[in-house]
């Protein structure tokens, strides 16, 4: 790779007022252009300073652009004294939780907010946190692994081959499911989404494209899993298209991996320098829509979120292929993502953090813990939780606690009583670490109708 030999003087001499544009333009063009001609580079520099409204929206030279056209210093921002309207959900929450939401609510561009009967602490929004702001994206508000997601195949294969052959099954997910940072498959497949121009406008993309190929297919560690298990419909539903009763089923949790993880920290950086917000609301530097660097993490947050879709789509293709059987009905939604919405007549942008979408109509997948049921749900559109239902039962216990409360041997007596067969997974994630689905489920009758259930059988997670 070439070293383009471009210094801030240079940039200076073709006219650049002495601010932040020289920094600006020396980054991004060393980033970009560092193979090409400097002549080349410096004509370019040129016809942005000529003319920077041209350039605004450009993904590759936008931030030059706004850096002319705006020399205004970054001043910190202050929070309201009063917070936005918000409603929570069940009863069980802490006050940590709560707080956070709280402080979310006082930003200056919050509009409502939400929290759902699973919520625990996070940084910055909680989890199981809703809130909706005018015009702007908070890279925290979104969370660490961008687009995470439940995924549920049901299967014309008879429920009872789960016990009949339940070999072939641990097989299946043994050999064809990747957890954590270093497993990844042998072979990957050619996917559409590697063909989008996005990978190559955004240089942070451009530079994570490998690792999202090695990676295509894979689940990440933690609370992801893959899993077989017993679907139960309960109430016929035209999208599902499926009778009542009883059907094998294959259910994935896991998000868009390294990609989506270095895109969250890449602009929670980016975020905290250009929004400078009080101690205790650091972590909600928000990045405006207008901008360059909004649109900039818009358009990477939706690329991930297409992409941890896609590693689903791999994951149930590889074990339906190992396994036998069609897929009868698929069921996907996904949390720790930013939507366009409107509510109360106005556009706003909706940060669920931990919170499924639960528009009416819109079907979900609501997980319990390794051995409690999930629910197959369909969403009320209940404007107080902004459209919106838990993403699971929410943590009772931190992942410290856990370490400290329980052992593998809790874990094991609970398995067996179940039935569940339990493949890698740790203390961290034990059943006992969860609160009582029921309970969640029952603090959010208003939000969703339940369909039916998915009892987990044979679960795969991180060693």
């Amino acid at each position: 790779m070439g070293n383009l030999k471009l210094k801030g003087k240079d940039i200076l001499k073709i006219g650049y007022p002495n601010n932040q544009s020289v920094n600006i333009a020396l980054e991004v063009m060393k980033r970009n252009f560092a193979t090409k001609n400097i002549h080349h580079v410096k004509s370019l520099l040129k016809e942005i300073l000529l003319n920077p409204e041209n350039y605004e929206k450009d993904l590759t030279f936008g931030q030059i652009a706004e850096a002319l056209l705006s020399s205004k210093k970054t001043e910190k921002r202050m929070l309201n004294t009063n917070r936005a309207s918000f409603q929570i959900f069940g009863n069980n929450i802490s006050d940590e939780a709560k707080n956070q939401l709280y402080t979310a609510l006082k930003l200056p561009i919050s509009t409502q907010g939400a929290l759902m009967p699973d919520a625990h602490s996070g940084y910055g929004l909680p989890i199981g946190g809703v809130l909706a702001v005018e015009n702007a994206v908070i890279p925290y508000g979104v969370g660490m692994d961008i687009g995470c997601r439940m995924s549920l195949s049901i299967l014309d294969t008879p429920v009872s081959y789960l016990d009949g052959a339940r070999d072939k099954y641990e097989k299946a997910l043994a050999e064809h499911t990747k957890f954590g940072m270093y497993e990844t498959h042998k072979s990957h497949i050619e996917h559409e989404i590697f063909d989008r121009d996005t990978f190559d406008m955004i240089p942070i993309l451009r530079r994570l494209k490998g690792k999202a190929i090695k990676q295509m297919g894979t689940s990440g560690g933690g609370n992801h899993f893959v899993e077989f298990g017993e679907v139960e419909i309960t109430e016929e539903d035209d999208q599902i298209g499926l009778p009542k009763g009883k059907y094998l089923g294959i259910l994935s949790h896991s998000g868009s991996r390294g990609l989506g993880a270095e895109i969250a920290q890449y602009y929670s950086r980016v975020a905290a320098e250009q929004c400078p917000l009080p101690k205790e609301a650091q972590n909600f530097a928000w990045l405006d829509l207008n901008t360059h660097l909004g649109l900039e993490y818009w358009t990477a947050m939706n690329l991930a979120g297409d992409y941890a879709s896609a590693c689903h789509d791999d994951i149930h293709r590889r074990l339906v292929k190992a396994v036998g059987g069609r897929v009868k009905a698929r069921i996907e939604n996904h949390h720790n993502f930013a939507w366009k919405e409107i509510h109360n007549g106005k556009e706003v942008i909706v940060h669920r953090k931990g919170a499924t979408p639960a528009n009416e109509n819109e079907l979900g997948m609501i997980p319990g813990s390794m051995t409690a049921k999930g629910f197959i749900v369909r969403g009320k559109g209940n404007p107080d939780s902004l459209n919106s239902a838990s993403h699971g039962a929410g943590r009772a216990h931190s992942r410290g606690e856990c370490r400290s409360l329980f052992t593998q041997n809790d874990i094991k007596k609970e398995l067996k009583l179940k039935n569940v067969t339990l493949m890698g997974g740790n203390t961290e994630e034990a059943p006992m670490a969860y609160k009582d689905i029921n309970e969640v489920m029952n603090a959010q009758s208003e939000l969703v109708d339940i369909l039916g259930t998915f009892q987990p059988r044979i679960v795969r997670m991180d060693k």
